[in-house]
């Protein structure tokens, strides 16, 4: 057995100090798992995000599973520079993978990682050689997931697996693996792991979507990734103050999550500009119509920012940078006027300067494709 590893976060000073964070939780990360020589986050691609758009994806309640299969295809090719849509996914896949695959399903059975889009990641999986049994559709909590009926789009043999199971158990989060921190006095102060993720996947994809999210600011890459791959996570939220800007970061730099996660395709076929990460109002959808792809989380969430932000800009919702006590409600969830936390949309930079991706907009290379 490896030897385990603490580490504390972040592991100098500098980064606290750079981002002026005040009173920085002292985090204590566990894990015997060493990183991979080229991360899976940032990954071969940091700073690089396709966007591929489509108008005629969603059609009223429908969703057009050819155009989706044609934005995956152009959208991975873009990405790898791939001649063949195999090819793109060669470059990060190979026949004896277990890949997870990471849907987020809190706001479904509206605004989820849409079982067509999980589908075409299938079967372009199955494409390159990785079987259906050593493919793992997961999630976190049974109610959520069975409200999308993933295996009716997937073929025979596909893994769709809860990890909470009865919801609060732990026993298929791995003990020795985790991020211990004291944030209000909690008895509980771990939060470990997802057992597949350190013990049996050797990759990840990343199906995250476009939401708005009270405390965060916005849930998409990073959010998905971390919350959605450890227990206890809903502790860092007390009265108006959240951890999640110093929270999210360190639990996606955990091994051996940061280097099995090796891509990111953000389902925005649909998305949520305010009541996020669910669907409380089914005005607060909106359309966005595309899916983006890359390898950095943070670059992705970033440009994903400027998109929650426009379309709150647009219905007159106070911005997801506003941390005023003034706009701070109990009613933030149901009043796109007010907010529930003081919300930290600060946590795509704070990964930036923990080397999970790049936040300067100026530095990330955005390839947007239009299909007709």
């Amino acid at each position: 057995m490896q030897r385990r590893t603490f580490l504390s976060l972040p592991a100098a000073g500098v980064l606290a100090a750079d981002l002026k964070i005040p009173d920085l939780p002292s985090y204590r990360s566990v894990s015997s798992y060493k990183p991979a020589p080229k991360f899976g986050m940032p990954g071969p691609l940091a700073g690089r995000v396709v966007s591929v758009h489509a108008a005629k994806a969603v059609e009223g309640d429908t969703i057009n599973t050819a155009v989706v299969r044609t934005m995956m295809d152009r959208g991975m090719c873009a990405l790898t520079n791939a001649p063949h849509p195999i090819e793109a996914w060669r470059h990060f896949f190979e026949p004896q993978d277990v890949v997870g695959i990471k849907v987020n399903c809190s706001g479904a059975p509206n605004v989820c990682s849409r079982p067509e889009v999980v589908a075409e990641v299938v079967r372009n999986l199955n494409a390159v050689g990785v079987k259906p049994a050593q493919i793992w559709v997961y999630e976190r909590f049974d109610e959520q997931v069975a409200s999308v009926n993933y295996p009716r789009y997937l073929p025979e043999g596909v893994n769709v697996y809860v990890v909470e199971t009865p919801r609060g158990s732990i026993r298929n989060y791995d003990p020795r693996t985790y991020v211990e921190v004291n944030f209000f006095g909690e008895d509980d102060t771990r939060s470990n792991l997802v057992r597949l993720v350190s013990e049996r996947f050797t990759k990840i994809i990343n199906v995250p979507n476009m939401k708005d999210h009270g405390a965060a600011g916005v849930t998409g890459c990073l959010k998905n990734i971390a919350y959605g791959n450890f227990s206890n996570v809903a502790r860092s939220h007390q009265n108006e103050k959240t951890n999640t800007k110093t929270f999210i970061a360190t639990l996606a730099s955990l091994e051996p999550l940061r280097s099995k996660t090796v891509l990111s395709v953000m389902d925005g076929l649909r998305g949520v500009w305010h009541g996020g990460p669910f669907v409380l109002d089914p005005k607060w959808v909106f359309y966005p119509k595309q899916i983006k792809f890359g390898t950095d989380p943070v670059a992705m969430d970033r440009l994903l920012l400027d998109i929650i932000e426009a379309e709150r800009k647009k219905h007159g919702a106070v911005s997801v940078w506003e941390r005023s006590m003034k706009y701070v409600h109990k009613d933030g969830p149901n009043d796109p006027n007010t907010n529930r936390f003081i919300r930290e949309p600060g946590h795509i930079e704070y990964a930036a300067g923990l080397g999970l991706g790049v936040y300067d907009i100026k530095s990330i290379r955005h390839q947007e494709i239009e299909i007709a």
